[in-house]
Order: C-alpha cells, then sequence, then structure tokens
C-alpha cells in the first residue's frame, strides 16, 4: 500500500497540473470503488477550480473553489497519471508525463482540465476510495479525525511521539503504525525508521527513553525525507503521477532484505525477518536494542 512518501510524490506531480485549473470534464466510470463514489460525484467535480492541493496522512486532498474538498485514498494498487491520448501540443504537458492510448478497462475516474491535461485515477483491485467533504469541516471527516500529527510538520519531534508512547505496552513496531500515534507512517518505512535508530521493533513503546526517541523522531523524518527526494518506493503496482517507477526500494537498508549482512558499518549481523502483528518485520537483532 502507498506510503506518506508515494502519497506526497503523487501531490507534488500534480500540483503543477492542477492548481488554479478548472476540471472542465470529469468521466466517472463505475459507481464504486472500495466503497460508493459520493452523490452526483462527478456532477460536483465538473466545473470546479482547484486551489490547491495538500496531504494529511496517506490521503491526497485536494481544494476545490465550491468550499469542498475531494478526497483521495489510493488503497493496495491505486495509480494517478497525468496524460495525453494525443501528441502534448505545448509545454504544458512537462517532462515526463505518460500516454497510454484508450482508457484501460482499470481508469475508474478520467478528469480534463481546461488546459486539456488528462489525471487518470487507475485502480485494478479498487481498494482506494474517494470522497466530497466540507472544506471547512475537513478535520471532522470520519477517515481524518482523530490521526496523529504529520511526522513531517512542524509539531512532531522527540517530545511529542514520547507523550503519545507514555505507558504504551504494545511494540514500537506496532505503535508506530497506529496512524493515531502518528499519521501516515507504514510498514517500510517503520522498518528502517527503526533501522537507522537501532532500536528493535519488539521493544515496548512506553520503556524506551527518551533520548532514543528524540533519535527516533528525527530518523523517521530522514527517512520519509530520502525516500521523498527519491520519489518513493515502486514496490507492487505504485506509480508516480508521470508514470516512472519511483526508486527508494534500490535504498531499503532492511526491509525486504533478509540475509543481507546489516548495513550499519561495523555491524556483524544479518537482516532477519519475522512476522510481527501479521506484517513482515525485517531489522538486525545484533544493533537493534
Amino acid at each position: 500500500m502507498p506510503e506518506l512518501p508515494e502519497v506526497e510524490t503523487v501531490r507534488r506531480g500534480l500540483e503543477p497540473v492542477l492548481t488554479n485549473r478548472v476540471l472542465a470534464h470529469v468521466d466517472q466510470r463505475r459507481p464504486d470503488l472500495r466503497r460508493p463514489f459520493p452523490e452526483r460525484f462527478a456532477e460536483r467535480l465538473t466545473g470546479r477550480r482547484v486551489t490547491g492541493l495538500t496531504r494529511r496522512s496517506k490521503y491526497l486532498l485536494i481544494g476545490l473553489d465550491g468550499g469542498e474538498t475531494w478526497i483521495i485514498h489510493l488503497g493496495m494498487s491505486g495509480r494517478i497519471l497525468v496524460e495525453s491520448y494525443g501528441p502534448p501540443p505545448s509545454p504544458l504537458w512537462g517532462e515526463g508525463t505518460a500516454s497510454h492510448g484508450e482508457a484501460g478497462k482499470h481508469d475508474h475516474v478520467i478528469v480534463t482540465t481546461d488546459r486539456g491535461a488528462v489525471v487518470t485515477y487507475n485502480d485494478v483491485r479498487r481498494f482506494g476510495l474517494m470522497d466530497l467533504w466540507p472544506t471547512a469541516d475537513l478535520d471532522r471527516h470520519p477517515l481524518l479525525a482523530g490521526l496523529g500529527p504529520e511526522p513531517l510538520g512542524n509539531a512532531f519531534n522527540g517530545a511529542v511521539l514520547a507523550a503519545a508512547l507514555a505507558g504504551k505496552r504494545t511494540p514500537i513496531k506496532a505503535a508506530l503504525l497506529d496512524q493515531r500515534i502518528v499519521a501516515g507512517l507504514g510498514n517500510i518505512y517503520v522498518c528502517e525508521a527503526l533501522h537507522r535508530a537501532r532500536i528493535s521493533p519488539k521493544r515496548l513503546a512506553g520503556a524506551i527513553a527518551r533520548p532514543r526517541l528524540d533519535r527516533l523522531a528525527g530518523e523517521i523524518v530522514a527517512t520519509l525525507n530520502d525516500a521523498i527526494a527519491a520519489g518513493g518506493s515502486s514496490l507492487r503496482d505504485y506509480r508516480q503521477a508521470d508514470g516512472e517507477l519511483g526508486y527508494f526500494q534500490h535504498s531499503f537498508r532492511v526491509y525486504d532484505r533478509e540475509g543481507a549482512p546489516c548495513p550499519t558499518p561495523g555491524c556483524p549481523g544479518a537482516v532477519r525477518r519475522f512476522v510481527q502483528s501479521g506484517r513482515s518485520t525485517y531489522h538486525c537483532a545484533k544493533c537493534q536494542r
């Protein structure tokens, strides 16, 4: 499932294409994804001008001039591509845009802007979702209410993490996957950040000393920023908004590297995998304590 860096990469790819553009035509090609589309979805989007694109956790938020926000979650296999179904007539398309000809059977929402850009939502498994919600009341949306702090926001640091984890007797790996603790973290980047911070994924969250949590908070931020800079990961079906693969998976230290030597300098250990809360966890038992 796309995690925070993948969604942020998509947001940045869509920003120059959609910001201040009118959604001139909206083709909704099925009634539902993971759940039904909002009532009169295509009608409510058509003619709206995009005021800006933001992100909350793993949700893409597209502000509209009608006072609503278009909420998108990519699910397991959702992709958003910026495309032209013909030769690009001007520099509008920029570099790296893609074209795949006629709309495919998994292209569920196709939006054309007033400048001719075509933005396609493609989702083979249909585990994604879309909603429209009043912008002024966005924090009360059922999917967004109760989310923890953004790890890339100014409000996130070791002190905030320590307060959220105080007294928790769950393993730190499970705690960090709880979206009420930190918004947007997923399995891949939690494994990576814990290895960078040299903290065992099995250690009880409430028993980790404050200096180690300061280090962990810093490594979470660094890991996410590195992944965004590299364009996210291309595991499974993920693609960037221009159709290209992400490349951060080439920089994984432990994730999906079972049996490889630990990359920590001077560490004689190897990367191990075990199942934790139903998810694969990758770590080094030698240097992660």
